[in-house]
């Protein structure tokens, strides 16, 4: 595959360069550092913080914006930062009412991530953290469920955002973050493996006529290859798969995410969507809030992602639909 970028490395400051540079009314970027912060930070709130590699744009700093993060730390590609920035992060932007860490159930992440806490905790900072595990894929060949942070760690971001700018402290946060993860699922499929990029080859191989279910955000292989499938088909199968993660009566109302995992049209989502939209209404489950774009990619994968989120409370839909000026979430 052709790629749009430099020889000598240095993808992650030459990405932050670029976005930053872009958007730099409402973003600032420290030089030699993966942090990236809000132009103007807020004194008044609990700071939310994020992160993870780079190669899932517009993750995570198209998330940084009114209503959403205040602050984001990026690793190199599909690598979580080091734990001595994220510790630099949360220093940086502490204001006293506190610091929530966002992180994605993934070895590394978790490990770097609480080791900054734990750092930052030492020196007297109020600091605590939700861990995002909404995928409900399986490893091949068993039943255990990989529980790795996808999609959904973006819904995670939008409301705590808004819960955060409504003036929840960091234990209220905490705990919404808590109450609203169990109710967010997500599975994938890939048509195409995502690009080897600097260090990182390609995992697996898909023949021109083949699709890959349960694959990860990192390239990683899923759980079962099949013949390529029509749009309704692969929805079928997806909407079913997360319906049994769910008590029958929990599906009553619903927030429907469909992301794209970096080299799938608009026109290909749109029709899934559509799909999506037609095996709900049959099943009598309302929809109150959908969105579909990029949002959490693996770097050029041609595949998808669906995520379903339980309404269980009114306010969970208002969070949901609270704007916010971040550029990833438009």
């Amino acid at each position: 595959m052709k790629q749009l970028i430099n020889s000598g490395g240095h993808i992650r400051q030459q990405l932050l360069a670029g976005l930053t540079y872009t958007y730099n009314d409402s973003l600032n970027w420290q030089p030699k550092t993966g942090i990236v912060t809000k132009k103007r930070l807020p004194d008044n709130k609990v700071i939310l913080l994020s992160g993870g590699g780079c190669g899932h744009e517009p993750a995570h700093i198209g998330y940084i914006g009114e209503n959403m993060l205040d602050c984001a730390v990026m690793g190199a590609i599909f690598e979580p930062p080091a734990s001595s920035e994220i510790l630099q992060a949360i220093e940086e932007t502490y204001n006293g009412h506190g610091t929530l860490l966002i992180i994605k159930n993934f070895e590394k992440d978790v490990a770097n991530f609480l080791e900054a806490e734990k750092q930052a905790k030492a020196k007297g900072l109020l600091v605590s953290h939700v861990i995002v595990d909404d995928d409900c894929s399986i490893e091949s060949g068993t039943f255990e469920k990989r529980r790795r942070g996808v999609a959904g760690t973006v819904l995670v971001h939008k409301m705590l955002g808004a819960a955060a700018t409504e003036g929840k402290s960091l234990n209220d946060l905490q705990v919404l973050g808590e109450t609203l993860i169990p109710s967010i699922k997500t599975l994938g499929v890939a048509f195409s493996p995502a690009s080897p990029i600097g260090l990182i080859p390609q995992q697996y191989e898909l023949a021109e006529d083949e699709m890959y279910f349960g694959i990860g955000i990192h390239g990683e292989p899923g759980y079962r290859i099949e013949k390529m499938q029509s749009s309704e088909r692969i929805a079928i199968e997806l909407v079913n798969k997360l319906k049994q993660q769910y008590p029958k009566e929990a599906l009553t109302q619903v927030a429907v995410l469909v992301n794209g995992l970096g080299g799938i049209p608009l026109l290909e989502l749109g029709i899934f969507m559509n799909d999506v939209q037609q095996l709900l209404d049959i099943e009598d489950i309302e929809v109150g809030f959908k969105h579909m774009g990029n949002f959490l990619t693996a770097y050029n994968t041609h595949g998808l992602s669906l995520t379903l989120l339980t309404i269980k409370e009114k306010k969970w839909l208002e969070y949901l639909n609270t704007p916010t000026d971040a550029f990833g979430w438009k």
